[in-house]
Parts: C-alpha cells; sequence; structure tokens
C-alpha cells in the first residue's frame, strides 16, 4: 500500500509524549514490511537540520485555506531509506515548547495545525504521491479527513484515498472558542453542527475528525471500548459510539532494539531471562546511583512518568509515608505537576537510604530504572496504551498497575494457586487499592522468592515487538479502503 503519516510529532525528530514514539516508529516498521510510506511532520525550530541532513525540497510552498494563502518551504530527508518531509513555516513552528508555553496552550494551535493539515495534502499533491491511506494521529490533524471528503474530492487525485484517524488520548481534542476559524479553516454553515465540528458554540477537530475519518483507531483493545462510554470518551462516547463499527483498538509495540537489556548500553553490565546476573549489578548501580542502601535484598520499587492525576500518582502521594515504614525502597524520576514535583523532590531528604527521586528526565535513568528495580508502579486513572510497563517486563521488573486501557491488555495478574503471572494489578481507583497491591508484591517478594522469579522470566518471554502492530494496521487500512470505496 502507498501509505502517508501524518502527525505533528515524531522520532527520531522529536516526541513530547507516546504519539512521537508510535508515528516515528510505526511508519518506519510498514516501510521495512513492503510498504510505501512517506512521513510528513512541521518543521519544528528545535529539529536540527544539519543532524538529520535536511535538504530543500519546495520552496516557496504554497499552501491555500479558505481564507489565506500562506507561503511556506518544504525539507527533505529518508530515515532508513524511507522518505521524509517538514512543513516549514516560522511563524508557526519555530517555538520552544511545541503546544504550549510551559503554563497553558498557545493562542493559534488551530490556526497552526489546520494549516499543517492542509499542507499535509498540498505536500501529497505536489509530490504525486496519491496515497491509498493517510494515516492522521489525534487533534492535531484530525482536519485531514475533512478535507479528503470535502476538497480533496474536487478532483481525481484523491478519489480513492482513505482516512484513518488514531486516538492516542482522548483527553486532548483541539477544542477552541468561538467559531471565528471556521472561515480560515475552510469550514461552512453544514460543517456547523454538534454532530461534525461544532461544540458548545466553539470548535472540536477531533470530534470533527470521528465524523469524516474512514477508520478510527486507539493504542489498545481495552482503550477501545473505554472510550465507547463515559467516563471514558471525556465527553464524545456518543459520537464514537456511532461509529463503533469503525473503531479498532491495536496495541502498540516497543523498540526492541532500545529496550533490550541484553544490549542495553546504560546499563552496567547485559543480562536475559537465562541469566539474571545482570540485573542484580543493575540493581546495585540504582542503589548507589540514588543514594539508597545498597542491599540485594531490598525491593526496590521504580517510577518513570509523567507527573500528572491522569498518572495516579496522587494515589502514590496519600500513602507515600506509610510505605516508608515498610521494608522497601522507591527510585523516581519524572516531571509535570510542580506541586508533586516538590513533593517528590523533598522525599528522599525525609527519608534518606529509602527514597531517591530525580525530577527531570534523562534517558540514562530512564534505563536503569527499568533495569535496576524489581517493581514498577503505573498507578494510572486511565492510560491509552503505556509503554512503560512493556519496557519493564522486558527488562524482568514486574509491574504493579491499575487495571485500565493498555495495562489491562498487557499485564497479567499473578496467579498465587499456580504463579503465572507478569505483575500485580488493581481496580479501584483508590490510595488503600494501590497500598494493598504494594503490599501483595512485598509479602511475595519476602515469603515467595521463587514465584517473582519465576514472574519475571514470564515476563521477559511477553513479544512486545512492532509485527502484530503492523499486522493489526494492515487490516485497518484494509477496512479503510473498503469504507471509502462507498462513501
Amino acid at each position: 500500500m502507498k501509505i502517508l503519516m501524518a502527525a505533528s510529532e515524531a522520532v527520531p525528530f522529536l516526541k513530547t509524549g507516546g504519539l512521537g514514539d508510535v508515528a516515528g516508529t510505526l511508519a518506519l516498521e510498514l516501510h521495512k514490511a513492503g510498504h510505501e510510506v512517506i512521513l510528513v511532520l512541521p518543521k519544528h525550530g528545535i529539529i536540527n537540520t544539519q543532524k538529520f541532513e535536511l535538504t530543500p525540497k519546495f520552496s516557496p510552498f504554497f499552501v491555500h485555506l479558505g481564507t489565506a494563502t500562506f507561503f511556506a518551504s518544504v525539507l527533505e530527508t529518508r530515515i532508513e531509506g524511507m522518505p521524509t518531509y517538514l512543513i516549514e513555516y516560522d511563524d508557526f513552528f519555530s517555538r520552544n515548547p511545541i503546544y504550549d508555553d510551559g503554563k497553558k496552550a498557545y493562542p493559534d494551535n488551530g490556526a497552526r495545525f489546520a494549516f499543517f493539515s492542509k499542507a499535509v495534502l498540498d505536500l501529497s499533491l505536489a509530490l504525486g504521491f496519491a496515497p491509498d491511506v493517510v494515516h492522521c494521529s489525534d487533534w492535531q490533524t484530525a482536519l485531514i479527513p475533512y478535507y479528503l471528503k470535502t476538497w480533496g474530492f474536487e478532483g481525481d487525485f484523491f478519489r480513492k484515498t482513505a482516512s484513518l484517524l488514531t486516538i492516542h488520548n482522548i483527553g486532548y481534542q483541539g477544542i477552541f472558542d468561538g467559531l471565528g476559524l471556521a472561515p480560515f479553516i475552510g469550514l461552512n454553515w453544514m460543517q456547523l453542527r454538534p454532530d461534525e465540528f461544532e461544540a458548545f458554540g466553539g470548535l472540536n477537530y477531533l470530534k470533527g475528525g470521528f465524523f469524516y475519518a474512514d477508520q478510527i483507531t486507539t493504542v489498545s483493545p481495552t482503550y477501545a471500548q473505554e472510550i465507547l462510554s463515559e467516563p471514558g470518551g471525556n465527553g464524545l462516547s456518543s459520537y464514537l459510539e456511532r461509529r463503533k463499527s469503525d473503531v479498532m483498538g491495536i496495541l502498540n509495540g516497543i523498540d526492541t532494539q532500545e529496550w533490550n537489556p541484553a544490549k542495553d548500553p546504560f546499563l552496567p553490565a547485559p543480562y536475559t531471562a537465562k541469566n539474571l546476573a545482570g540485573k542484580a549489578k543493575a540493581k546495585e548501580a540504582l542503589q548507589k546511583e540514588f543514594l539508597l542502601e545498597v542491599n540485594p535484598n531490598k525491593p526496590v520499587f521504580g517510577v518513570v512518568s509523567r507527573l500528572a492525576d491522569q498518572k495516579g500518582f496522587d494515589l502514590l502521594q496519600a500513602i507515600i509515608h506509610e510505605l516508608m515504614t515498610w521494608d522497601l525502597q522507591i527510585v523516581l524520576l519524572g516531571s509535570g505537576d510542580k506541586e508533586m514535583e516538590g513533593f517528590f523532590g523533598w522525599l528522599p531528604s525525609i527519608y534518606p537510604g529509602k527514597m531517591g527521586s530525580y525530577i527531570g528526565f534523562q534517558p540514562r535513568l530512564a534505563h536503569l530504572i527499568e533495569g535496576g528495580s524489581d517493581f514498577f508502579l503505573m498507578p494510572s486513572r486511565y492510560e491509552p496504551c503505556g509503554l512503560n510497563q512493556m519496557y519493564s517486563m522486558a527488562y524482568g521488573t514486574l509491574p504493579i498497575v491499575r487495571a485500565t486501557g493498555g495495562l489491562a491488555d498487557t499485564v497479567t495478574n499473578l496467579d498465587p494457586k499456580t504463579g503465572k503471572g507478569t505483575g500485580f494489578v488493581f481496580n479501584d481507583i483508590t490510595p488503600g487499592a494501590l497500598k494493598d497491591t504494594i503490599g501483595w508484591a512485598l509479602y511475595t517478594w519476602y515469603n515467595e522468592r521463587p514465584v517473582i522469579e519465576k514472574m519475571a522470566k514470564q515476563a521477559m518471554a511477553q513479544d512486545f515487538s512492532w509485527a502484530k502492530a503492523v499486522k493489526g494496521y494492515e487490516q485497518a487500512y484494509a477496512k479503510a479502503l473498503t469504507r471509502r470505496m462507498g462513501w
């Protein structure tokens, strides 16, 4: 198939979250699987032109919207042979951070990503690349299905092109006050109704994308079901429920080259499921790094996360002082909510030798925590897919998770009778449920160590490669094409 992948961010250029990981990696995996793929991104100012060998493709490059024409440029490069194009328009994309100023979203985000969505199709036309499918991600590219069904339908070039819209996190919808953007985007009165783009007197890009996309996917099967009702749908469940036959959940994969304890350069020694000696060395290095008591018999509970209510760390806050009276250690790497940053950053001074934290992010520390911890905490209120629980299992580190979204799809709860399982799972969104589950893991550590070792090997045996995801998306693209034919 000919596939155009459009996203607001993608590795290896930049990422702010799971969207960046998935967009870049999936495009490359589809390319390796034999599909003809091009990746299109905005040229954000923080993307290094020299590092990625970006060269001019079109300059000037004209982008036509409802009430404006923009003079932009297009740069090109190749990533492992895959053609990649970056739309350059500094007034919109020279900023850092790329979505907000650190406190609130940029007021012109609606215009910025309407421009990018239209530029993607204008570029496809300029390249003479008529895709079978345009794969869009989240609200930033959710206007593309609308453009394909309206502007794109005026000629023959896109007449057979289908669209697929992936929801990475329905909590982010592209909501803009008032209808002032409508003429700029090219929306007319027919689209300004609640079934399409209108929402409480304003615009909702993601909701409009649901209406026009030929196929809708999410990043795990359980999340696909959760968003069909409230509160999982975050106000959009009724619109998605009408399209439920077109909604698929496809679990993300992970980069098994980067996240592989047998060849991880950030670990002091490699290890495999057959020989876990290197994991003990990683644990010792982790304890030293975070100034914890160096003791192989003390279990380490790791955290690598954005610090936010969505991730459930207010639950951990509520019980942390009691946990510190237990015979365990906790290490945390993360940033986000300023109050949480202050709270968790302060704890090591109160509980030296038992609690370690680093506010911010370092890839080296993330890998060391995954490899050196015995357990990994992910008490999320909701988690569309989650990657860290999969990284943890690949490293023989047992996740402690809430049964939601991709966490429910990937972590198998311990069966005490058989010893089978890859982690510890709880259901209720309460501090008590998290505390009890940590207690269960701690009891198992001290009283049933062979079970822990068995679980670690079972976890490391799981297949989280992208091969399954690629097959899932191939099926989704086929469904999108079938539906497009009947439009």
